[in-house]
């Protein structure tokens, strides 16, 4: 019974027909070899570049961005979290005594 079940569904894998890995590995070499040598500038590798293409890859935090919405403070999360607390107060003891 597939009720409560669910199968998963296969992933997907695909490989490359055309393509000559030879050749790939023997451009990946010459470059780095290049690189060696000074005939090419070396790679530049950030943490600003890292993080930007985090924030490009997920949607909220692009929509976030684009309204220019800024998360909740410490002082405001300590505020609700206090309330909160209040609240339970309340509704545990029955009264606002503390």
């Amino acid at each position: 019974m597939g009720l409560f079940r669910m199968r998963k569904p296969h992933g997907f894998h695909h490989e490359y027909i055309y393509v000559n890995e030879r050749k790939e590995k023997l451009k990946r070499m010459e470059e780095n070899a290049k690189r060696d040598l000074g005939m090419l500038p070396p790679k530049d590798f950030s943490p600003e570049d890292i993080r930007g293409k985090f924030i490009e890859a997920t949607t909220h935090l692009k929509r976030r961005k684009e309204k220019g919405e800024k998360p909740l403070s410490y002082v405001a999360m300590f505020v609700i979290i206090l309330v909160l607390f209040f609240i339970l107060h309340y509704l545990v003891t029955g009264g606002l005594s503390i």
